[in-house]
């Protein structure tokens, strides 16, 4: 078997062998949930509705199906992308535009990458707008407008082209003219564009789709800086975003750099929590910043970046990277973002099996903010707001366990809620709210 023979063969299998897989954990996971929707587990039927049992038993089978949809269009697209030509014909089209507009090197491969995007959004749109309007509408999540649909969608485009077009711009600089080490310095500049990212998301990027507004409750503020001031944490503000506008899941999250941090609560999880709980569930989020969860996965980041990088840096030099995957550079023409584009596409299909890693690493971080929020906080009143946030965004507290292995970033609702329950336990706070220590849902 030839070289470009061998590539083409490791990614048939890679592609295939992934989707194969996820059918399979999807089937598991809508026989498992199927299998328990008509009752409530026992240990939740003082704390959780049968109705509301199975609206999330019902929504849990529903995206399972729709993700599976989605996966097999995206295989499809891929294989069209790259063994049936598509990506070797839009190449094509962009450098003879190049030299007929004489548009220069980098602008030309930028047109490239630019029209890859349009193609792939527009493929992929119709998949957006049923998740809104059809599936989250369903099931009394969706709250957006096809108006607000339409502005959200034009945003992302405009926000991601001032932000992608130049760092891409200045990899392919880097790319042709910096050398065999030019992936070291693209790395250095991702690194850069990451770090600016973080500084420019709460201020610029964020406030364009959401309002954000400070947070009015006296009360709860003052319980909020309490709680931080006895966990060593400071932040800027603390916000309420307009996330009822959009769809009834709540959340909150920090978001921003050092002095810089801010804490953001879902208009929706202040209606819904009492302040006991909402002081829990920041607890919570505390937790990850004292364990550095976040900067660690920002270093994990940084690291596989360049990691992925450096092994472009040497499939770029090699044929049959290109001839394996359908592709065939234009003599004497710049290809660069043709290997940048083709090594975005072909990635996912083989990352897709270290999947179970990340998700274990973050379900055992999930655990230890968990134990945090228990030392700083109330575990009981952490689980009653998980109870109600279950109830919020429908979650299934009876998921597949190997689904929930390759999957899940967060421990399914039965372990996480025991263990907090153990805490309370441990503190002299007693049982569950139930006597026998909730399983609700995760955040």
């Amino acid at each position: 078997m030839n070289a470009p023979d061998l590539v083409t063969t490791l990614f048939v299998t890679a592609l295939l062998g992934g989707f194969l897989v996820q059918a399979w954990l999807a089937g598991r996971q809508i026989r498992h949930v199927g299998a328990h929707r008509a009752a409530v587990p026992a240990a939740f039927e003082a704390t959780v509705g049968l109705d509301a049992h199975r609206k999330a038993a019902d929504y849990a089978i529903a995206r399972e199906r729709f993700g599976l949809a989605g996966s097999a269009w995206g295989a499809a697209l891929l294989v069209g992308w790259t063994l049936l030509g598509g990506l070797d014909a839009l190449h094509g089209w962009s450098q003879g535009l190049g030299q007929a507009w004489g548009l220069g090197p980098i602008v030309t491969q930028l047109v490239f990458l630019a029209g890859c995007a349009a193609v792939g959004g527009v493929l992929t749109l119709p998949f957006s707008w049923y998740e809104t309007f059809r599936l989250e509408q369903r099931f009394g999540f969706n709250r957006i407008t096809p108006a607000m649909w339409v502005a959200d969608l034009g945003k992302e485009v405009l926000v991601s082209a001032l932000m992608l077009l130049p760092l891409a711009a200045l990899v392919l600089a880097l790319m042709g003219a910096a050398g065999p080490w030019w992936w070291l310095w693209a790395w250095l500049a991702f690194v850069g564009f990451v770090l600016l990212m973080q500084l420019a998301y709460p201020t610029l990027i964020a406030p364009l789709f959401n309002r954000f507004e400070p947070l009015g409750d006296e009360a709860l503020a003052t319980r909020v800086q309490a709680l931080m001031q006895r966990c060593g944490f400071r932040a800027r503000s603390l916000l309420v975003m307009d996330g009822s506008r959009r769809s009834a899941h709540s959340n909150a999250y920090f978001t921003g750099l050092g002095a810089a941090k801010r804490v953001v609560f879902y208009d929706t999880l202040l209606a819904r929590l009492t302040h006991a709980e909402i002081e829990a569930v920041l607890a919570h989020e505390l937790g990850h910043f004292h364990h550095r969860h976040l900067l660690k996965r920002m270093v994990s980041i940084v690291v596989f970046s360049g990691a992925a990088l450096a092994l472009l840096g040497w499939l770029s030099t090699q044929t049959a990277f290109y001839a394996g995957l359908g592709v065939q550079p234009r003599p004497g023409q710049p290809h660069d973002a043709l290997a940048l584009q083709l090594f975005l596409l072909v990635l996912p299909a083989f990352a897709f099996f270290v999947t179970p890693i990340f998700a274990h690493f973050s379900r055992r971080d999930e655990f230890q903010a968990d134990a945090y929020a228990s030392a700083h906080a109330s575990p009981l009143e952490l689980q009653g707001a998980l109870l109600k946030l279950y109830e919020d965004n429908a979650s299934t507290l009876t998921p597949d366990p190997l689904y929930v292995r390759f999957h899940h970033s967060h421990p399914p609702a039965a372990q996480r809620l025991a263990a907090l329950a153990r805490a309370a336990s441990a503190t002299g706070q007693g049982p569950g709210r139930d006597g026998t220590a909730p399983l609700g849902a995760a955040a």
